[in-house]
């Protein structure tokens, strides 16, 4: 019989407890008094002007570092069209030179071993497609 009493007990118990959550009492603070505190989360306090700002302003930087890095991929593809060109003729050192490319203008610094080599390299600079400008900055060597 004693038994009987304390399960009667535990299932009321629980019940009680069930029915409590599922009414809602514990997870919608009614229990607790009105004037008590929340803890709120969310966005109520932010500044949508300011955020508008940022944005705006970290879009415009991010435009800017995808504009240098299109201009240096195009920069790269010119020196490597040129020296290819300079590497694939028989005329001329490819190892001797040294190809910047700024823009569409192409510096070519070094030592050709000849006034024809010379020539020659600037000429295969400037038939590249994409150059518009050549700085010679080349040297014959002395022998």
């Amino acid at each position: 019989m004693f038994r009987a009493l304390v399960r009667a007990v535990l299932l009321i118990i629980v019940l009680v407890a069930v029915g409590a959550f599922l009414l809602g009492w514990w997870g919608s603070g009614k229990a607790r008094p009105v004037d008590a505190p929340r803890d709120t989360v969310g966005t109520t306090g932010v500044d949508k002007e300011r955020a508008r700002e940022v944005g705006a302003e970290v879009g415009e930087r991010t435009a800017a570092a995808a504009e240098q890095a299109r201009r240096a991929v195009a920069d790269g593809s010119i020196t490597a069209k040129i020296k290819a060109k300079m590497a694939l003729d028989d005329t001329v050192k490819a190892m001797s030179v040294d190809v910047d490319t700024s823009g569409s203008t192409v510096t070519i610094t070094g030592v050709a071993a000849t006034a024809a080599q010379k020539e020659r390299l600037l000429q295969l600079a400037r038939e590249t497609q994409g150059v518009s400008r050549v700085i010679d900055k080349v040297e014959i060597a002395n022998r």
